[in-house]
C-alpha cells in the first residue's frame, strides 16, 4: 500500500480541517495542520479578492514546509449589504463568531424576506512545492434569517439559511453540509486535481 501524500492545510481552525478531511476522503492524503509540523501559518491576508488571500497562504506554507499546501478563502456576500462583509467576513466585527452574525442581523433589522439574498463564496488553492498553482470555487446560495437556529458548524452557519435544504447551515448534518456547502463544492472540483498531481 502506498504512503499517504502529506498536505498542510492553511488553518488553525479544527472546524474546518475535519470538514476538508471528510471532503478529502478516499483520496491517500495526510491533511496536517501547520502547527503539527513546527511551522506557523500566520499570513496577513493583504490579498483584494477570496483567491488572492487563498494563494497568499497556500504559497507562504508550502515554501515554509516543503510540502503541498491547500488553502481556501471564504466569506459571506449579503446581497442587502452591496455584497458585504465579503472577504472581510471573519473581520466584520470584533469578537467572536456568535458576536459576528448577531451584529449581521442587527445591520439587517427590518431588511425583508425577499431582499435578504447571499451567498457563501469558497476559493480553494493549492500550491506544489515546484510552484505549480490551482483553484477551484464553489457558491453556496441562500439567504440571511432573521435569527439564529441549529448548533452545527461555525461563522455565519446559523443565520444562513439554504433553501434547498430548507434549514440554516447549523442545522445541516455534517453529511448534509458535506454535499452543499461553498467549501463542500470548492473540495469536489479539488478532488481530481489532488488525485492526479499529487497520484492521490
Amino acid at each position: 500500500m502506498k504512503d499517504k501524500v502529506r498536505i498542510v492545510l492553511a488553518t488553525h481552525n479544527a472546524g474546518k480541517r475535519r470538514e476538508w478531511v471528510e471532503l478529502l476522503a478516499g483520496l491517500e492524503v495526510d491533511v496536517v495542520l501547520p502547527e503539527e509540523i513546527g511551522i506557523s501559518s500566520e499570513v496577513e491576508e493583504t490579498g483584494t479578492t477570496y483567491r488572492e488571500n487563498a494563494f497568499l497562504k497556500a504559497h507562504a506554507l508550502s515554501d515554509a514546509s516543503g510540502l503541498p499546501a491547500l488553502a481556501d478563502d471564504s466569506g459571506l456576500e449579503v446581497d442587502a449589504l452591496d455584497g458585504a462583509p465579503g472577504i472581510r467576513s471573519a473581520r466584520f466585527h470584533p469578537g467572536s463568531d456568535e458576536v459576528r452574525y448577531l451584529a449581521l442581523l442587527k445591520a439587517l433589522e427590518g431588511v425583508p424576506a425577499e431582499v435578504r439574498g447571499a451567498r457563501f463564496r469558497c476559493v480553494a488553492a493549492l500550491v506544489l512545492p515546484d510552484g505549480r498553482e490551482f483553484a477551484t470555487e464553489g457558491v453556496c446560495e441562500g439567504r440571511i434569517d432573521t435569527a439564529a437556529s441549529g448548533d452545527g458548524g461555525f461563522g455565519y452557519d446559523p443565520v444562513f439559511y439554504v433553501p434547498e435544504a430548507g434549514k440554516t447551515m447549523a442545522e445541516l448534518t455534517a453529511a448534509e453540509k458535506n454535499r452543499i456547502s461553498h467549501r463542500a463544492r470548492a473540495a469536489q472540483a479539488m478532488r481530481p486535481i489532488l488525485a492526479a498531481e499529487l497520484d492521490a
